[in-house]
């Protein structure tokens, strides 16, 4: 989905920039899958396993441009990527069709600005012109920040996957499910 720029003052004061992520932004976006997947045990992979080449990742973003039932956006701050929020529809079925799910990330250095809670309030707003009507999240029943973003955000926790997530230190963590009506 195509959409336009939207501009936001951060609690510091410096202004963040949410874009659609395009194609030009593949390899910024590898490196920044790569680092964040090292900042936080919350995703739901480990840094060697981004391996997408920058063909591969540019030709994903250009599909999203061109999806109505999706959207990538990047938040930059100073000209930098600061993190980046999607939504995809769960499928074209008339019984589906209505629902999408969500993603978000950030650099550890941008948390607490605003920053999240901006990327999930526009991607509401795209997914419900969209046409989409319930968007859902997965989260690991650990991570408190981001439970608490979510809820502010709307999200309704509805349910629990337990082990959900296998860490390679051997520990299980129980995952979180969570929607909101847009």
């Amino acid at each position: 989905m195509r959409f336009a720029e939207k501009t936001i003052t951060l609690k510091d004061g410096r202004t963040c920039i949410l874009k659609p992520a395009t194609p030009d932004l593949a390899e910024e976006l590898i490196r920044f899958l790569k680092q964040i997947a090292a900042e936080t045990p919350f995703l739901t992979r480990y840094p060697d396993e981004v391996d997408k080449k920058a063909e591969e990742e540019a030709e994903f973003l250009n599909r999203t441009l061109e999806n109505p039932a999706a959207a990538m956006l990047a938040a930059t701050v100073d000209g930098k990527l600061a993190g980046n929020c999607s939504f995809f529809g769960m499928g074209a079925r008339r019984k589906n069709r209505h629902r999408c799910s969500m993603g978000i990330a950030l650099y550890e250095k941008y948390w607490g600005l605003g920053i999240g809670t901006a990327m999930i309030g526009y991607l509401s707003e795209l997914a419900k012109q969209a046409g989409l009507e319930q968007m859902e999240l997965i989260v690991v029943a650990d991570n408190e920040r981001a439970k608490a973003l979510y809820r502010k955000s709307g999200f309704i926790e509805y349910g629990r996957l337990p082990h959900g997530m296998l860490f390679d230190d051997g520990s299980y963590h129980d995952e979180i499910l969570m929607y909101k009506t847009l």
